[in-house]
């Protein structure tokens, strides 16, 4: 089993895996710019983001927060909207979405990809331009896709037979030709953990190639009068750094492509590949840019097409994490440190912060890794091995599991975790009853929260049995 592999069974997250620690770092106070967001620097030893340092962040919003850098945001979506002329860019609003962040996103030119109701209603009340969006899901509600269709999205990404006879009835009821993507299981298993690789058979998304779903999908698509074919929509997984499985999925869907040229004559506009594009969360990973990723993608489905004599589609993308993972740093407050001491006699610093599992889940849940550092102060200290854990009841409430600190780390200093923007704010939970930290802005200096810190008083709103 791969050290990014759970074993499957309620007790994973109490199963911590063996200490796997990068090397020793030269310098903890350094900042690793392919990890840290852009406006990332340290002034007097204090971590700035956006002009502003930490320790009047946290003054003025407390701990834990997570800071989104805006003008990181705006950069990386404008990079891959830039990147390559002909490709056309979603945002996957699953990673991280409010009304603020949809309107960045709609500001930059990017389409912007939703797979919930939720995910819509945010869309819609921030006046994102209903053309550009497109919704996902494997188990659309008939109110979801009646609202979809009522609102005029771009595209809806079919993902079953009985979504294709609702949709049709839903289009026919509403006097339109919705427009819709087939999603292809491709059979692509992508270098990834288990539980974010999704083009393998054996999951929940899409219709299968290798049984003929995909191409039966597609003939019924065609057949309803209320709907048209806009696509094919293949996605093979979650934090990936190579290319190699894009290729395979491509020469698969374009395969498609070629079939429902030939059976029904009707050439396919548009091949959308995806997102899961990765980004770097320690040092080594080794992401590419837009623009090599585009480019590569791009001369994929062209020797695809042109292996088959197909007319080159319109290609699209739907990067996430890629664009806004990078840009939030999340920063808490040091509660308790304690040395333990492991086999061998090797010390680990536990470092217990006010957070946890319930504004992080990607740690307990795939494994993930992280960089953090002490932001409030520089140290001079020698480093010392050190696991960043919440505050909540469970031992695989882990932040950061294998990192270095400086052996001076003490109560009361901060800890910012690099790379939190994606999933981490979009996956939070009310977990032990600890209410969700707040979203906050930062540019030029200034700060503004985007999304309110939760309280007491909003964990027991909704229970009814509280005296009124």
């Amino acid at each position: 089993m791969s050290r990014n592999a759970h074993p499957a069974g309620p007790r994973h997250g109490d199963v911590l895996p063996d200490a796997h620690p990068a090397n020793r770092p030269a310098d903890l106070n350094a900042l690793d710019p392919g990890i840290w967001p852009a406006s990332a620097s340290r002034r007097d030893g204090v971590l700035q983001l956006g002009g502003r340092p930490v320790t009047e962040l946290v003054a003025e919003h407390r701990t834990p927060a997570l800071f989104l850098d805006e003008d990181d945001v705006r950069g990386r979506a404008r990079a891959y909207r830039s990147s390559f002329a002909g490709v056309d860019v979603y945002y996957a609003g699953k990673a991280f979405l409010c009304t603020t962040v949809a309107r960045w996103i709609a500001d930059e030119g990017l389409g912007l990809d939703v797979c919930t109701g939720g995910e819509l209603a945010v869309a819609l009340a921030a006046g994102f331009p209903a053309e550009r969006i497109g919704v996902h899901g494997n188990n659309k509600s008939l109110s979801e896709l009646t609202r979809a269709v009522a609102a005029g999205v771009g595209h809806i990404v079919v993902d079953s037979f009985v979504e294709i006879e609702r949709l049709a009835r839903i289009a026919t009821e509403h006097g339109v030709r919705q427009r819709v993507f087939v999603r292809v299981t491709v059979g692509v298993e992508a270098h990834t953990h288990e539980f974010i690789a999704t083009a393998h058979e054996d999951q929940k998304f899409g219709f299968s190639l290798r049984d003929g779903a995909a191409a039966r999908a597609a003939a019924a698509v065609l057949a309803e009068p209320s709907l048209e074919l806009g696509g094919l929509h293949s996605h093979i997984g979650s934090q990936i750094f190579e290319t190699a499985g894009f290729e395979v999925a491509a020469h698969r869907v374009v395969g498609l492509a070629a079939t429902i040229r030939d059976v029904h004559g009707f050439e396919v506009p548009e091949i959308n590949l995806g997102g899961g594009l990765g980004i770097a969360y320690i040092s080594g990973d080794d992401p590419e840019t837009p623009k090599q990723t585009l480019e590569r993608l791009q001369g994929i489905v062209e020797v695809e097409c042109a292996s088959v004599g197909l007319r080159l589609p319109q290609l699209s993308v739907e990067p996430g994490r890629a664009i806004v993972g990078p840009s939030g740093v999340t920063v808490y407050e040091v509660g308790t440190v304690k040395d333990v001491t492991l086999d061998g006699g090797l010390v680990r610093k536990y470092v217990s912060v006010d957070g946890g599992m319930s504004d992080n889940i990607r740690t307990a849940l795939y494994d993930a890794d992280y960089t953090c550092v002490v932001a409030n102060r520089a140290s001079s200290a020698a480093p010392a091995l050190a696991r960043v854990v919440g505050k909540h009841c469970e031992s695989g409430d882990v932040v950061v599991r294998d990192t270095w600190l400086p052996a001076d780390v003490a109560p009361g200093d901060l800890i910012a975790v690099a790379a939190t923007g994606a999933y981490c704010r979009s996956m939070a939970s009310n977990y032990n009853h600890v209410p969700r930290p707040p979203v906050v802005a930062v540019r030029d200096g200034a700060s503004h929260v985007l999304v309110r810190r939760e309280t007491e008083e909003d964990l027991l709103r909704l229970d009814l049995g509280v005296a009124q």
